[in-house]
């Protein structure tokens, strides 16, 4: 390991700790007495997603981040959800152990955890990865959204996200689906 300071190339290790996918090392140099830090990874065997045209494509986390990123834009979600939603997802595909992945379960996973963080998020992304050729298939996934009954015949929305729409407007379409059921 050479010294970031000095460019030495021998150090001893003063402290080295489990981290969450790796371990980190604290050193000193035996030149200029400099203290950096390093961590060692495991290097994960070469990920290639298979395309929908049957193509063979390195796993780029940064091409899966863009695109939940773009889902994201300016939504009320917590600082760093987003990387922590790629690494979540990366960990998943690593964790199945194939050495190929269609696109298309990358995108079925990533609008599995969407849903269950941002309705909006999940919709954006839902509507470049669906492709939906005319308003009535995107209403259909947002009705599938706002309208999940949960016990007595009730809509049924998370507490952990931002409502779809205002209840009042809620309210009103949910008597409609439950007048269409009788």
């Amino acid at each position: 390991m050479n010294c970031p300071h000095c460019g030495h190339d021998d150090s001893k290790v003063i402290d080295s700790r489990d981290v969450n996918d790796g371990i980190r090392r604290r050193r000193e140099c035996l030149s200029c007495n400099s203290r950096f830090t390093t961590y060692e990874r495991l290097e994960p065997a070469i990920l290639f997603v298979i395309k929908k045209d049957q193509r063979r494509e390195a796993f780029s986390k940064e091409k899966l981040l863009s695109g939940i990123r773009k889902a994201c834009e300016k939504r009320p979600l917590p600082t760093g959800i987003v990387d922590k939603l790629g690494d979540d997802i990366e960990a998943e595909l690593y964790r199945r152990g194939k050495g190929e992945i269609p696109s298309t379960v990358i995108g079925d996973l990533v609008m599995e955890i969407l849903k269950k963080t941002d309705y909006i998020a999940y919709i954006r992304f839902a509507s470049v990865y669906r492709d939906f050729t005319d308003i009535t298939a995107l209403k259909r996934e947002i009705d599938n959204l706002v309208l999940p009954i949960g016990k007595d015949d009730e809509p049924y929305t998370p507490t952990t996200q931002l409502p779809l729409m205002p209840a009042e407007d809620l309210e009103t379409t949910s008597r409609g689906r439950q007048r269409s059921r009788r």
